[in-house]
């Protein structure tokens, strides 16, 4: 049988739809992959006018401005949290039942804040979505939304039912980023009813750079749950960087030039050629590449038309305003000292109590395998010799060990990933309980710098029943604003007693057991953390590469550096012999920080609508091959 051939993706679409499918587009970066689902969205709407649509969003903004281009009458747009709150909130009783047993569940990712003892409660006021989680009064947050839909779904088949009855067509934006939970609801346990309806996923798989979305669903397709369609045409870069991004991609998918004349990356007819170069020298000096022919000519202070993105937020943390907060998560000396401790005593099989203090574990090791009883206590003194170190054993050495063990640092906690789709940003943190409630404090700042009142009462615990309670929190949240110079934890505190912000049972439960994370950050001004939410939130013009997925900039300048972020590693994807040479460890971890990399790579890349530059620091005659391979050997420049 002939294969069938379609007009455009919109016509492919609109097929399986009518044979009763779901589908996937898979379009890659500046396909227009909006535009697509913004024009089957309105054909939906006309050939079945009478058929609800549900349209998942990552933010009300991004809602709204979805509704606002299609003006749609029986669309109901919302994001994925509230979606799913909305379909499962009008079922008290069950929600009860089933978050009771989620939460006792030991596989749960859901924290019991009874600990040992069994999770209940009776739940006076029923199950609320908050901004916060406070589990003891019913109250849960985002994460909790989809763990508790997710097992609800798979509790009740009647909930599929009804949910299919109310929505036969449900599309989902940026599939790539979506929760694992929710794309088994809609594609596998919505399936098992008898009802049916047409599920539409929109994205990219080789733009999935967050670890919590579900990347591709490679599964779905192979088993018939979707039926995939390409948008293959690009609209956005100039052929240079679309030969670039074709090389990237491990799909299958080879993008085109788009044949609108009238597309962003045309010029009187054809497509743009514009720049892609690799630069390289053997030593890292920025200086020399700005200042060079390729770059002279851009003005890095125009955020809107260029930008400079770099992998790890140690270039930027001191320049930004945020270094010390950096510090403590990166580079902290105890973090290191108890990990160098915790291997020797692994190697040797040394017999430690863990209830014994920590520097008595210390000082009887023999950490050089010197005779006497002080080699422990002079290798603690190296430590030692930094004066900034000594107050931090002070605080931790009377510990128990495996209360120094539990200490855990991760640089990544304190750095949001985004998501942005059309200039609106929305958010997978990966970032600890401090660092999110922190974010929460300075969101509601900033919306009522901007005159988002609405938005400040929905998110603020502060209760508004009067003008002087407007005035009040007026005054309150100018004061907050102006405690720059006060800690972090009078900060928290300030806002939890005034109830602008309250603690909710994750921020207690992670100070509690982050005891020294959390002495270490609440005495730093409160200002470091509001210079690192500017930069997070764009306002400064320095840009890391997580940060710019969605954004498109005349000018791009990538700096390929690890910065020792072992979760990325830009040698493997360039230097192709050098898994033959790993260790067994690392080889079995080389598949997925090589996937991980080339996707990340492939996303800033595609970021250029007309000049790309990426520069390699102290390359490798390797990676130099590898470099030549993707850009041409006459694209590759020493600097």
């Amino acid at each position: 049988m002939a294969e069938r051939r379609f007009e455009d993706e919109i016509e492919e679409i609109l097929f399986y739809i009518q044979n009763g499918e779901s589908f996937l587009l898979s379009g890659g970066a500046g396909s227009g992959k909006t535009y697509t689902l913004i024009e089957v969205l309105k054909k939906i709407s006309q050939n079945y006018p009478i058929a609800n649509i549900a349209c998942i969003t990552y933010t009300n903004a991004a809602a709204i401005e979805i509704g606002n281009r299609t003006k749609i009458n029986n669309m109901t747009v919302s994001t994925i949290h509230d979606f799913l709150w909305d379909s499962i909130s009008p079922f008290q009783k069950e929600m009860q039942q089933t978050l009771v047993e989620v939460v006792n569940d030991p596989e749960s990712k859901i924290t019991n804040p009874n600990g040992d003892e069994p999770f209940s409660c009776e739940f006076k006021d029923g199950i609320q979505y908050k901004e916060y989680v406070r589990l003891n009064r019913g109250e849960i947050s985002h994460d909790e939304v989809i763990i508790l839909a997710h097992a609800m779904y798979k509790k009740y088949i009647k909930l599929c039912d009804i949910l299919i009855d109310k929505y036969p067509f449900i599309f989902v934006d940026e599939y790539q980023d979506t929760s694992p939970y929710v794309i088994e609801i809609l594609l596998t346990l919505l399936s098992a009813s008898l009802r049916k309806n047409i599920i539409g996923l929109f994205g990219d798989s080789m733009q999935s750079i967050y670890e919590t979305g579900v990347g591709n669903i490679e599964y779905y397709i192979e088993n018939g749950y979707v039926q995939k369609v390409e948008k293959k045409q690009n609209r956005r870069n100039p052929e240079s960087v679309i030969a670039i991004a074709n090389q990237l991609r491990t799909d299958g998918l080879q993008q085109e030039p788009s044949d609108d004349i009238t597309a962003p990356n045309m010029t009187n007819g054809k497509v743009r050629k514009g720049s892609a170069v690799f630069l390289y020298s053997d030593s890292f000096d920025l200086k020399k590449v700005k200042s060079s022919d390729w770059c002279s000519q851009w003005n890095f202070s125009d955020s809107k038309n260029t930008k400079e993105l770099r992998l790890t937020y140690n270039l930027i943390a001191s320049e930004a305003g945020f270094e010390k907060l950096m510090e403590i998560y990166d580079i902290d000396p105890i973090y290191k000292f108890k990990n160098d401790l915790k291997k020797i005593i692994k190697e040797r099989k040394i017999d430690i109590s863990p209830e014994q203090p920590f520097d008595e574990v210390v000082t009887s090791i023999d950490w050089c395998y010197s005779r006497g009883e002080n080699a422990g206590r002079q290798h603690k003194n190296v430590l030692l010799d930094d004066p900034a170190s000594v107050p931090m054993y002070e605080f931790i050495k009377d510990w128990p060990y495996k209360k120094v063990q539990s200490i855990y640092l991760d640089k990544d906690n304190l750095i949001d990933n985004k998501i942005v789709v059309d200039e609106v940003t929305a958010r997978e943190p990966k970032r600890d309980r401090l660092i999110q409630h922190l974010f929460k404090i300075q969101e509601l700042i900033t919306l009522y710098q901007d005159k988002k009142y609405n938005e400040v009462i929905r998110k603020t615990s502060f209760c508004i029943n009067n003008q002087n309670d407007k005035k009040r929190l007026k005054e309150l949240v100018e004061k907050l604003e102006s405690m720059g110079d006060a800690s972090i934890e009078s900060a928290i505190e300030f806002a939890h007693l005034q109830k602008i912000c309250i603690k909710d049972d994750k921020l207690v439960e992670f100070v509690k057991s982050n005891e020294y994370l959390y002495w270490r950050v609440k005495d730093i001004h409160f200002r470091d953390f509001q210079n690192l939410y500017k930069y997070l939130e764009g306002y400064t013009p320095l840009s890391t590469q997580h940060k710019i997925k969605g954004l498109e900039f005349e000018n791009v300048l990538i700096i390929l550096s690890n910065g020792g972020w072992s979760n990325y590693n830009f040698e493997y994807l360039f230097n192709k012999s050098i898994e033959s040479k790993l260790s067994p460890a690392r080889k079995n971890s080389y598949p997925s920080i090589l996937s991980r990399t080339q996707k990340l790579f492939y996303v800033c890349c595609t970021r250029a609508k007309e000049n790309l530059i990426v520069f390699y620091p102290e390359a490798t005659e390797e990676v130099l091959c590898g470099a030549k391979a993707i850009f041409g050997e006459s694209n590759c420049y020493p600097i």
